[in-house]
Protein backbone atom coordinates (compact mmCIF):
# COMPACT_ATOMS: atom_id res chain seq x y z
CA UNK A 1 0.00 0.00 0.00
CA UNK A 2 1.02 3.86 -0.64
CA UNK A 3 -0.88 6.39 0.76
CA UNK A 4 -0.05 10.28 0.26
CA UNK A 5 -0.97 13.12 2.85
CA UNK A 6 -1.93 16.46 1.40
CA UNK A 7 -2.51 19.41 3.66
CA UNK A 8 -5.32 21.56 3.38
CA UNK A 9 -5.06 25.05 4.15
CA UNK A 10 -7.78 27.98 4.77
CA UNK A 11 -7.02 31.32 2.94
CA UNK A 12 -8.52 34.46 2.72
CA UNK A 13 -7.30 35.66 -0.41
CA UNK A 14 -6.96 32.47 -2.88
CA UNK A 15 -4.80 34.45 -5.35
CA UNK A 16 -2.31 36.08 -3.28
CA UNK A 17 -1.44 32.46 -1.44
CA UNK A 18 -1.50 31.00 -4.98
CA UNK A 19 0.91 33.42 -6.28
CA UNK A 20 3.23 33.43 -3.32
CA UNK A 21 3.76 29.37 -3.75
CA UNK A 22 4.80 30.27 -7.13
CA UNK A 23 7.35 32.71 -6.31
CA UNK A 24 9.13 29.92 -4.55
CA UNK A 25 9.14 27.76 -7.22
CA UNK A 26 5.23 25.94 -6.91
CA UNK A 27 3.29 25.01 -10.34
CA UNK A 28 -1.07 25.80 -9.61
CA UNK A 29 -2.01 22.40 -10.89
CA UNK A 30 -5.45 23.21 -10.06
CA UNK A 31 -7.52 26.24 -9.70
CA UNK A 32 -11.72 26.66 -9.28
CA UNK A 33 -13.47 29.46 -8.06
CA UNK A 34 -16.88 27.94 -8.37
CA UNK A 35 -18.90 26.28 -6.43
CA UNK A 36 -16.14 27.64 -4.29
CA UNK A 37 -12.36 29.42 -4.20
CA UNK A 38 -10.25 26.15 -4.36
CA UNK A 39 -6.72 25.85 -5.60
CA UNK A 40 -3.58 22.90 -5.17
CA UNK A 41 0.24 23.73 -5.72
CA UNK A 42 2.78 21.24 -6.37
CA UNK A 43 6.49 21.32 -6.64
CA UNK A 44 8.23 17.92 -6.68
CA UNK A 45 6.28 15.32 -4.21
CA UNK A 46 5.43 18.57 -2.43
CA UNK A 47 1.82 18.91 -2.35
CA UNK A 48 -0.64 21.60 -1.00
CA UNK A 49 -4.16 22.35 -1.56
CA UNK A 50 -6.36 25.91 -0.66
CA UNK A 51 -9.47 26.48 0.30
CA UNK A 52 -11.28 30.37 0.77
CA UNK A 53 -12.57 30.78 4.10
CA UNK A 54 -14.31 34.32 4.41
CA UNK A 55 -13.60 36.42 7.73
CA UNK A 56 -10.32 34.22 8.34
CA UNK A 57 -7.20 35.80 9.96
CA UNK A 58 -4.51 35.01 9.15
CA UNK A 59 -2.45 36.60 11.91
CA UNK A 60 -4.53 34.48 13.97
CA UNK A 61 -4.15 30.95 12.22
CA UNK A 62 -2.82 27.75 13.88
CA UNK A 63 -2.23 26.32 10.71
CA UNK A 64 0.74 24.00 9.84
CA UNK A 65 2.83 21.32 8.62
CA UNK A 66 6.04 19.73 8.19
CA UNK A 67 8.38 18.83 5.35
CA UNK A 68 10.87 16.60 5.63
CA UNK A 69 13.70 16.91 2.28
CA UNK A 70 17.18 15.53 2.19
CA UNK A 71 18.29 18.76 1.02
CA UNK A 72 16.90 21.47 3.24
CA UNK A 73 19.99 24.02 2.48
CA UNK A 74 19.22 23.70 -1.36
CA UNK A 75 15.18 24.32 -0.74
CA UNK A 76 16.00 27.16 1.73
CA UNK A 77 18.30 29.12 -0.59
CA UNK A 78 15.75 28.84 -3.53
CA UNK A 79 12.65 29.73 -1.54
CA UNK A 80 14.66 33.08 -0.84
CA UNK A 81 15.69 33.67 -4.30
CA UNK A 82 12.14 32.93 -5.53
CA UNK A 83 10.84 35.96 -3.14
CA UNK A 84 13.69 38.03 -3.75
CA UNK A 85 12.92 38.07 -7.48
CA UNK A 86 9.41 38.51 -7.24
CA UNK A 87 8.92 40.56 -4.23
CA UNK A 88 12.90 42.72 -4.55
CA UNK A 89 13.04 41.84 -0.48
CA UNK A 90 13.07 38.62 1.33
CA UNK A 91 10.42 38.95 4.01
CA UNK A 92 11.36 38.00 7.61
CA UNK A 93 8.19 39.16 9.78
CA UNK A 94 5.08 39.94 9.54
CA UNK A 95 3.12 37.78 6.67
CA UNK A 96 4.27 36.16 4.10
CA UNK A 97 8.11 35.29 5.64
CA UNK A 98 10.97 33.00 5.67
CA UNK A 99 13.05 32.34 8.23
CA UNK A 100 16.95 31.34 8.28
CA UNK A 101 18.26 28.28 8.12
CA UNK A 102 18.98 26.46 11.78
CA UNK A 103 20.25 23.41 13.70
CA UNK A 104 18.06 22.24 16.35
CA UNK A 105 18.91 20.24 19.13
CA UNK A 106 16.89 17.60 18.36
CA UNK A 107 18.29 16.05 15.33
CA UNK A 108 16.21 18.52 12.55
CA UNK A 109 18.18 21.20 10.13
CA UNK A 110 15.44 23.01 9.41
CA UNK A 111 13.90 26.52 8.76
CA UNK A 112 10.62 27.84 9.24
CA UNK A 113 8.21 30.16 6.49
CA UNK A 114 4.56 31.55 6.81
CA UNK A 115 2.64 32.23 3.56
CA UNK A 116 0.12 35.27 3.08
CA UNK A 117 -2.61 33.12 4.77
CA UNK A 118 -0.65 32.09 8.16
CA UNK A 119 -0.47 28.61 7.16
CA UNK A 120 2.96 27.56 9.14
CA UNK A 121 5.18 25.37 6.70
CA UNK A 122 8.32 24.13 8.84
CA UNK A 123 10.71 22.53 6.45
CA UNK A 124 13.33 19.93 7.68
CA UNK A 125 16.57 17.84 6.94
CA UNK A 126 17.24 14.73 9.89
CA UNK A 127 21.15 14.99 11.05
CA UNK A 128 20.73 12.70 13.82
CA UNK A 129 18.99 9.08 13.88
CA UNK A 130 16.77 10.21 17.07
CA UNK A 131 14.65 13.04 17.61
CA UNK A 132 14.99 13.16 21.37
CA UNK A 133 15.64 16.23 23.40
CA UNK A 134 19.31 15.78 24.64
CA UNK A 135 19.77 17.06 28.37
CA UNK A 136 19.88 21.33 28.49
CA UNK A 137 23.53 22.05 28.73
CA UNK A 138 24.88 22.80 32.27
CA UNK A 139 27.43 25.63 30.78
CA UNK A 140 25.16 28.87 31.47
CA UNK A 141 25.94 30.27 27.70
CA UNK A 142 25.21 26.90 26.21
CA UNK A 143 22.64 26.44 27.87
CA UNK A 144 21.17 29.83 27.15
CA UNK A 145 21.51 29.39 23.48
CA UNK A 146 19.88 26.04 23.49
CA UNK A 147 16.35 27.59 25.75
CA UNK A 148 16.79 30.54 23.43
CA UNK A 149 16.69 28.84 20.02
CA UNK A 150 13.85 26.43 21.20
CA UNK A 151 11.71 29.21 22.82
CA UNK A 152 12.45 31.41 19.71
CA UNK A 153 12.43 28.39 16.58
CA UNK A 154 9.94 26.48 18.11
CA UNK A 155 7.64 27.91 19.92
CA UNK A 156 8.05 31.35 18.42
CA UNK A 157 8.11 33.56 21.47
CA UNK A 158 10.26 35.42 20.73
CA UNK A 159 10.61 38.02 23.85
CA UNK A 160 11.03 34.75 26.20
CA UNK A 161 14.11 33.93 24.18
CA UNK A 162 15.34 37.87 24.29
CA UNK A 163 14.62 37.93 27.71
CA UNK A 164 17.05 34.52 28.21
CA UNK A 165 19.55 35.91 25.43
CA UNK A 166 19.87 39.41 27.86
CA UNK A 167 20.27 37.42 31.08
CA UNK A 168 22.71 35.58 29.90
CA UNK A 169 24.83 38.53 28.51
CA UNK A 170 24.37 40.84 31.43
CA UNK A 171 25.27 38.12 34.36
CA UNK A 172 29.24 37.79 35.21
CA UNK A 173 31.30 35.34 32.98
CA UNK A 174 33.02 35.56 29.88
CA UNK A 175 31.63 33.54 26.73
CA UNK A 176 33.57 32.14 24.03
CA UNK A 177 34.21 34.09 20.82
CA UNK A 178 31.97 31.73 19.17
CA UNK A 179 29.54 31.75 21.93
CA UNK A 180 29.03 35.71 21.59
CA UNK A 181 28.38 35.45 17.90
CA UNK A 182 25.77 33.05 18.34
CA UNK A 183 24.37 34.83 21.01
CA UNK A 184 24.84 38.03 19.53
CA UNK A 185 22.48 36.67 16.40
CA UNK A 186 20.17 34.79 17.73
CA UNK A 187 19.18 38.52 20.14
CA UNK A 188 19.50 39.83 16.67
CA UNK A 189 16.83 37.52 14.78
CA UNK A 190 14.61 37.82 18.07
CA UNK A 191 15.31 41.68 17.57
CA UNK A 192 13.87 41.77 14.60
CA UNK A 193 11.02 39.16 15.18
CA UNK A 194 9.79 41.77 17.37
CA UNK A 195 9.97 44.92 15.63
CA UNK A 196 12.44 46.76 17.67
CA UNK A 197 13.57 49.59 15.28
CA UNK A 198 17.46 49.75 15.88
CA UNK A 199 18.34 46.85 17.65
CA UNK A 200 18.70 43.97 15.03
CA UNK A 201 21.93 46.34 13.53
CA UNK A 202 23.16 46.74 16.53
CA UNK A 203 23.28 43.07 17.42
CA UNK A 204 24.21 42.27 13.91
CA UNK A 205 27.62 45.14 14.42
CA UNK A 206 28.75 43.78 18.03
CA UNK A 207 28.58 40.10 16.33
CA UNK A 208 30.30 41.36 13.22
CA UNK A 209 33.26 42.96 15.78
CA UNK A 210 33.89 39.56 17.62
CA UNK A 211 37.57 38.79 17.18
CA UNK A 212 37.69 35.24 15.50
CA UNK A 213 40.15 32.84 14.17
CA UNK A 214 39.56 30.57 11.11
CA UNK A 215 38.41 27.48 12.96
CA UNK A 216 36.07 29.86 15.32
CA UNK A 217 34.85 31.32 11.95
CA UNK A 218 34.23 27.78 11.14
CA UNK A 219 32.21 26.55 14.11
CA UNK A 220 29.88 30.11 13.74
CA UNK A 221 29.44 29.38 10.15
CA UNK A 222 25.75 29.06 10.30
CA UNK A 223 25.07 31.87 12.88
CA UNK A 224 28.11 34.43 10.54
CA UNK A 225 25.24 33.39 7.21
CA UNK A 226 22.51 34.29 8.86
CA UNK A 227 23.66 37.23 10.65
CA UNK A 228 24.49 38.24 6.59
CA UNK A 229 21.05 37.19 5.38
CA UNK A 230 19.41 39.48 8.36
CA UNK A 231 21.59 42.63 7.14
CA UNK A 232 19.92 42.08 4.00
CA UNK A 233 16.40 41.49 4.73
CA UNK A 234 17.03 44.66 7.01
CA UNK A 235 18.15 46.65 4.29
CA UNK A 236 16.25 49.56 2.69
Amino acid sequence: MAETMIPLFPSHALDETLDFYKAIGFEVTYYQKSPYPYGVVERGDMEFQFFRMKDYDPKASYSACYVITDDVDTLHASFRAGLKQTLGRIPTRGLPRIGALKDMSYGMRQFLMSDPAGNSIRVGQRTAESLEHPEVPKERYARALHQAVLLGESKQDHTAAARIIDHALAADGAPTPVQLVKLYVVRAEMAAQLGEPEQPAEWLDRAAAVRLTEEERLSAADELQRAKELREALAP
